[in-house]
């Protein structure tokens, strides 16, 4: 028996109709919707993308061009000498500005700083209208000042970086600080900013408070923050005051950085207060002893003193006779005898005796003489103990007298040689030189006694005519004895 199959006729077939995929809503030809999908670009033109690749030496950045814009290295930043890296990372998004659509390579090339500088522009020209702030990081120190970043390079000066002038301006670079435009020409790319502007007008009430409670005469300490040619500024703890050349000692100052130096704490007198342009006036030399005050009180006129001759001038000579004090010797002080010109007398470097002839305090002026210096007088207090009337003798004679630390120097050498002491030690059994002088004075008025001055006349008187007899006796003698022999 074997298998049958019954075959159905297939049914009738259905009519097919393809399924609907999309819209036709081009509206136009396929190349003209290709065009449109990209972005147009114009040199000059800021425009927004994002970056697909970050390369050593430059950055490209899809901005939805028919290729990716090229922006680079030095482009990218204000900053000189960047790595691409630190300034942006994939996937970000950045405004860059169109340099020029297609270079020598057929690339568009962008540039991210420059976008950033017409956007800056923009709002520092409105903060510079509103008298606003504003603040970046301090990028880099050139000279006279910082450079910080504000969207562009503003140039910031070192002297109005503080209340003060900073002279080591590199602690300040990474900082972010605020500063007010006070200039601004976008022709010249020259944005100049002030630091100080802005302190002096936060602080403004402190300030005002710190003047109301200082007045002159006060004493103040405080801490030397700048030296300049004509002064020195302290700090005083909330503004800086001056102290003029003229103000820092009694003796005369070449230049301020003779007498103190930056980060000097030094002591100081409130002169003036000036609210109105809130300047300090200060005084360092009216916290000291005034030398002429000094002088004048260990002094008088009619003493001697010991001076060097500092100056020669065609009226006479200066002479320094202590720390700061200068008198004038006149020409007609200088000797007994006509003088026409002062080095005929002295020469500078040399030192020599004068007289105190005149002591004017108030006007700061002492008169010398070297005429009556040589006829004597007092010696003054500080050299009383040398050249005083116990190192004179009777006559006048200088036999002055060793200092105690004189005293000890031989001391100390004579016990580090005392074989030194012995040999100035008198010898065994004779007399000490006191004794012998004693012994002297006593024998002369023995003398004096036994042998009078008008008896030896006249012993002398007696025996001349002796003499002459026995003289004449032996050449009487003398002239017979030949005779007899012959």
């Amino acid at each position: 028996m074997s298998d049958q199959s019954t075959l159905t006729p297939p049914a009738e077939a259905e009519e097919y109709i393809p399924r609907q995929i999309t819209a036709n809503d081009l509206e136009g030809s396929f190349e003209d919707a290709i065009e449109g999908t990209m972005v147009s670009v114009e040199d000059g033109q800021i425009v927004l993308g994002t970056v697909v690749k970050v390369d050593k030496d430059e950055v490209l950045l899809d901005i939805g061009y028919k290729s990716e814009g090229v922006i680079p290295s030095r482009e990218l930043s204000i900053r000189n000498d960047v790595d691409p890296s630190e300034v942006v990372s994939l996937g970000e998004e950045i405004e860059a500005l169109v340099l020029t659509k297609e270079d020598k390579d057929g690339r568009l090339v962008l540039s991210k700083k420059r976008a950033q500088y017409e956007r800056a522009w923009g709002d520092i020209e409105k903060k510079k209208e509103e008298d606003g702030v504003v603040s970046g990081p301090v990028i880099e120190v050139v000279k006279g000042g910082l450079i910080i970043d504000i969207g562009l390079r503003g140039f910031l000066p070192a002297s109005l970086v503080e209340l003060r002038r900073v002279r080591d301006l590199a602690p300040y670079v990474g900082r972010t600080l605020e500063a007010k435009i006070i200039e601004l020409d976008k022709n010249r790319n020259n944005v100049v900013l002030s630091r100080r502007a802005w302190l002096e007008e936060t602080q403004k009430e402190q300030r005002e408070d710190f003047l109301e409670n200082l007045k002159p005469g006060e004493i103040r300490s405080g801490v030397v923050s700048s030296v300049v040619n004509f002064g020195a500024f302290v700090d005083l703890g909330g503004m800086d005051g001056l102290v003029h050349v003229s103000e820092l000692s009694w003796k005369h100052v070449d230049h301020p950085g003779s007498v103190v130096a930056v980060g000097d704490e030094i002591t100081v007198q409130v002169l003036e207060v000036d609210l109105d342009r809130e300047r300090i006036s200060l005084s360092l030399k009216a916290t000291q002893q005034d030398p002429w005050q000094e002088f004048a009180s260990s002094h008088r006129v009619g003493e001697l003193v010991y001076g060097r001759v500092t100056k020669l001038v065609p009226f006479g000579s200066f002479v320094q006779v202590g720390d700061g004090i200068e008198g004038l010797v006149h020409i007609s002080e200088m000797s007994a005898h006509h003088v026409d010109l002062p080095e005929q007398v002295v020469t500078p470097g040399e030192e020599l005796w004068v007289k105190i002839i005149d002591l004017d305090l108030q006007r700061r002026r002492i008169s010398l003489s070297i005429k009556q210096a040589a006829e004597g007088g007092t010696v003054s207090a500080e050299y009383q103990e040398h050249f005083g009337e116990h190192a004179y003798d009777d006559e006048g004679n200088f036999i002055g007298g060793e200092s105690s630390e004189a005293q000890e120097a031989w001391a100390e050498y004579y016990a580090e040689h005392p074989e030194a002491l012995a040999a100035d030690a008198p010898a065994p059994g004779a007399e000490p030189a006191a004794e012998a002088d004693d012994a002297e004075v006593v024998a002369e008025p023995e003398a004096d006694d036994a042998e009078p001055a008008a008896e030896a006349d006249d012993a002398e008187v007696v025996a001349e005519p002796e003499a002459d007899d026995a003289e004449v006796v032996v050449v009487e003698q003398a002239t017979e004895e030949p005779v007899a022999e012959a």
